[in-house]
């Protein structure tokens, strides 16, 4: 509603959580509300604080910024909790994107609702996406769809990308440079027909999207290993 107010403060009780979706490439993408959630907050709690702080000064935001990210401890956890019950309003951002999706602020948010149950306030500032963004060029139908994340290193990665592969309907992952010729060999060694598109950096200046089977996709070459990838495999008919 227009005449919502945005921050919500009360004495003695819990305060508020924003998790506040920024560009993930695209300075332009940012919403004004999330501009002006930044701007209002007491706190914001970044994966890193480098580059929240240059995102802030983009927009000449002046916000104190504090790190948690997947390093964060039990003490970090409760010095937030602490800032919440005493009426804080507190913002969580990610690098990129939307905070909490493949990204330790979901266990921060996990650690506040069972701590501070419904009195908390948690309030999604909503924005960017990688995963909605690639399935959105991707042409794979994607009423249903399984987000998997980033694979793991190595516990559990066979499982995974077996998990992946065994998937019918579009699935999605994300992957870095270091490893997406890997990931792309191994996938193509369990369904090299199936379809993929790979979207590399997307809504940068670099932004490609590639189309093909899996087979056609791993061809020398074809992949640049640079940047920030997205994969998203087709549905089985």
């Amino acid at each position: 509603m227009d005449n919502e107010p945005l921050f919500l403060y009360s004495n003695g009780m819990p305060g508020t959580l924003y998790i506040v979706a920024t560009p993930i490439g695209n300075l332009q993408d940012i919403s004004p509300r999330a501009i002006t959630t930044l701007r209002g907050v007491d706190l914001v709690l970044a994966e890193d604080t480098r580059v929240a702080k240059k995102l802030l000064s983009h927009f000449d935001v002046h916000t104190p910024v504090e790190r948690f990210d997947a390093n964060a401890d039990a003490s970090t956890v409760r010095r937030i909790i602490d800032k919440l019950k005493n009426g804080a309003a507190l913002a969580l951002v990610s690098d990129a994107g939307t905070p909490a999706v493949s990204d330790p602020g979901s266990w921060l948010v996990s650690e506040v609702l069972r701590e501070l149950k419904e009195t908390v306030k948690i309030i999604p500032i909503a924005g960017p996406s990688a995963v909605t963004a690639a399935l959105s060029v991707s042409g794979f139908y994607s009423d249903i769809f399984t987000f998997f994340g980033f694979p793991p290193h190595k516990k559990g990665r066979t499982t995974r990308l077996n998990e992946i592969a065994a998937t019918k309907h579009t699935a999605v992952l994300f992957e870095s440079p270091h490893r997406i010729e890997k990931t792309l060999m191994e996938l193509r060694a369990i369904c090299p027909e199936r379809h993929a598109v790979i979207c590399r950096e997307l809504t940068k200046m670099f932004e490609t999207i590639d189309r093909g089977t899996l087979a056609e996709l791993t061809t020398a070459g074809r992949i640049r290993a640079q940047g920030e990838f997205v994969i998203v495999l087709a549905p089985v008919n």
